[in-house]
């Protein structure tokens, strides 16, 4: 049995019955249920259907996003997520630059190597080596005045921990950084880079080892261990290359907002819908989520 789910931007909802039953009745699933009015509603299927590819690609259009899924284990027990462009809506290393007057230069490398262009160690080392010399209180002044958060983070985080899963924030970024976002969106533990400080001033050197995709992999295996729990049982969400083994190997890997390259290599794509979206994939209503 799969569950199909239609979901849009909370923020414009604009998922019509029409558009629902219509997709319902085509592919003979179940009675439709909605998630939240105009904003998600899912069904239930035998099989997938063999136009899939070409539904989704028509309701992207439409602002639409579609996930189709196996109703079997599909509300996960644990939720690791990548920090920037995922959580919140900046990448933390540019707006770094942006401070230090490098913002355009450091973005380009940004931009190639969440697409899989570059090596990330490489041009992770390359970007901080361009903020040497920045005094240490810029982290501070960029969290407070450039750093958004994603919507609905926290409805997702506080959501699934209200119902009983561990919640993980794994970031190629930095710990100074993650540190604050996982504690004001409730992370249980958080993970990423450490940027080398002497004497009040970026180094511009990055504390090894670098936390890539291979790390972000590991802290899945390593935290699902811990929890006695399976990779399988865990939902993982990131929008670049370098989350990609992160999230092929959670039960559930979205992608997003993801950069192109990443997305031609995941099954569960969210283009439209926010951070809530992944409470919907999951079954769950929006009168059930517990904070946004």
């Amino acid at each position: 049995m799969y569950i199909a789910t239609l979901l849009t931007n909370p923020a414009a909802p604009s998922l019509d019955a029409a558009t629902v039953e219509n997709l319902r009745n085509a592919w003979g699933g179940g009675d439709a249920q909605w998630l939240a009015t105009g904003e998600a509603a899912e069904f239930a299927l035998g099989q997938i259907p063999d136009n899939l590819e070409d539904v989704w690609t028509a309701l992207q259009a439409e602002k639409i996003d579609l996930i189709l899924q196996p109703a079997e284990g599909r509300k996960k027990q644990m939720l690791i997520a990548d920090m920037d462009s995922t959580m919140i809506q900046q990448e933390c290393i540019d707006e770094l630059a942006a401070e230090a007057g490098v913002g355009a230069r450091v973005a380009e490398i940004t931009a190639k190597a969440m697409n899989g262009e570059l090596d990330f160690e490489g041009a992770i080392d390359e970007r901080v080596g361009l903020l040497k010399d920045l005094p240490e209180s810029i982290i501070d002044h960029v969290l407070q005045t450039r750093i958004e958060f994603m919507p609905g983070g926290k409805a997702l985080v506080q959501t699934m921990k209200a119902n009983g899963a561990y919640a993980a924030l794994v970031s190629g970024g930095f710990t100074a950084f993650t540190a604050k976002v996982a504690a004001e969106l409730g992370f249980d533990e958080n993970r990423a880079n450490t940027l080398e400080i002497a004497d009040g001033v970026l180094t511009g050197k990055v504390v090894r080892p670098i936390l890539g995709q291979e790390a972000k992999l590991e802290a899945l295996n390593e935290i699902t261990a811990k929890l006695g729990i399976s990779p399988a049982d865990a939902l993982a969400v990131g929008d670049g290359m370098n989350d990609l083994l992160m999230l092929k190997t959670a039960g559930t890997g979205v992608a997003l907002h993801g950069k192109p390259a990443l997305q031609a290599k995941c099954k569960v794509k969210i283009n439209h819908g926010d951070l809530t979206a992944l409470l919907y994939l999951q079954g769950y209503a929006k009168s059930e989520f517990v904070a946004d």
